[in-house]
């Protein structure tokens, strides 16, 4: 058995193989054994050759074939691995750790929002700790298939009793993951591709809107607690602004004299600059929190809430909810942070008309903002109410 140098990246010694040789009899064929790495053992690869006729040729045949094996077999080549390159040989570590590397880059670069960035993290972790439960873990990349991918949706959907939008937004993402493993020339073709979503049919958003009462219960919890964070309690809630925008808030993006804030292109979701009014309530808060005694360039939101020169990230805001509000209060686990816009938004719509909401929200439709509307202020169609007819 031959060994060979591992390839100058340091990869894991599979290249292993006993040298090709003819073996005749009823049946003729070329064989030899070479390192599986999904068996992790040597296993026999049999190319037959029975379909040439003339035994001189078979002969003639073989030698040449066993020739372009072992050219092969030494510079790297293996049967078991479907790849013309030697990036497939790479560890399933070692490529989840280059993929790490690569978000986090696109996250400092202002490429990937923090949002995606956590999500992709996440989504990468729960592959990576999936794969370690296996009976047969994935060991090199090459191995990461069409089937893993579905396997690996299964667990999300099934197993761990996950809604349909959870398991498409986790398979949205392998296409991504499979779409830079082909770009950075680990595989040849896309694992995730061809694998269908379950639809939006099946998608039904779900909107949370916060009782009144748990609505003051967490006011007066705040006012207590930390007025700072009441106050992006009310932005949210008053506001309408996603808490993604709202964590990048700078103090000069607020006028007291026009009763607005500024949300720039860059630190907006459809990536257009946006204004929204402040209402004097919250402008009221801002005041009483000597926020405009600090320098216009620092962000609204910084440690423990309160303005300063680093930006509160958004994950930041969610974990302060769930830490001390859901658990002292005993909230629902279906109230979260966001909950307070879909609430504000459904408040708003009480007292004023659809439009107006529509514009303090940015929705590109008002078809969008009427979605939030309650049940209860839904009124019939005036013309329709007095509609006859011959029946």
């Amino acid at each position: 058995m031959s060994n060979f140098q591992q390839p100058r990246n340091s990869l894991l010694p599979i290249l292993s193989y006993t040298p090709p040789k003819l073996y005749t009899g009823k049946e003729w064929y070329i064989g030899f054994y070479a390192f599986d790495p999904a068996r992790r053992s040597m296993r026999r690869k049999k190319i037959k050759i029975n379909f040439i006729e003339k035994i001189s040729d078979r002969r003639q045949y073989a030698k040449g074939m066993i020739k372009r094996l072992n050219s092969q077999l030494e510079r790297g080549w293996n049967p078991w691995i479907e790849a013309e390159n030697g990036q497939a040989y790479h560890t399933v570590e070692d490529v989840f750790n280059h993929y790490r590397r690569a978000i986090e880059k696109l996250f400092h670069d202002d490429i990937y929002r923090e949002d995606t960035y956590i999500s992709y993290l996440s989504y990468i972790r729960n592959l990576e700790n999936w794969n370690e439960k296996q009976q047969v873990p994935l060991t090199y990349i090459y191995q990461f298939d069409s089937t893993t991918v579905q396997l690996f949706l299964e667990h999300i959907y099934i197993d761990r009793d996950n809604s349909p939008q959870t398991r498409d937004n986790y398979l949205m993402w392998l296409r991504s993951f499979s779409t830079w493993l082909v770009q950075k020339k680990y595989l040849k073709s896309k694992p995730a591709e061809g694998i269908v979503s379950l639809g939006k049919r099946s998608r039904k958003k779900t909107r949370t809107v916060i009782s009144e009462g748990d609505m003051l219960r967490i006011k007066d919890y705040l006012v207590v607690k930390n007025k700072h964070y009441l106050l992006a309690c009310y932005i949210l809630f008053y506001c309408l602004i996603r808490p993604k925008e709202m964590s990048k808030i700078r103090i000069c993006d607020i006028s007291i004299r026009r009763q607005t804030l500024f949300i720039p292109d860059d630190n907006s979701k459809n990536r257009k600059d946006g204004t929204v009014t402040v209402p004097a309530k919250v402008l009221q808060l801002m005041i009483d929190l000597n926020i405009f005694n600090y320098p216009g360039d620092y962000f609204l939101f910084s440690k423990n809430f309160e303005p300063g020169k680093d930006y509160k990230s958004e994950k930041s805001f969610r974990d302060f909810w769930l830490r001390y509000l859901r658990e002292d209060l005993k909230l629902p686990a279906n109230y979260k942070f966001y909950s307070l816009k879909d609430t504000g938004i459904t408040s708003m719509l009480r007292k004023h008309p659809s439009i107006s909401v529509r514009d303090q929200a940015r929705h590109s439709s008002l078809l969008t903002t009427e979605m939030y509307t309650p049940h209860d202020i839904q009124e019939a169609n005036a013309m329709i109410a007095k509609h006859d007819s011959y029946f």
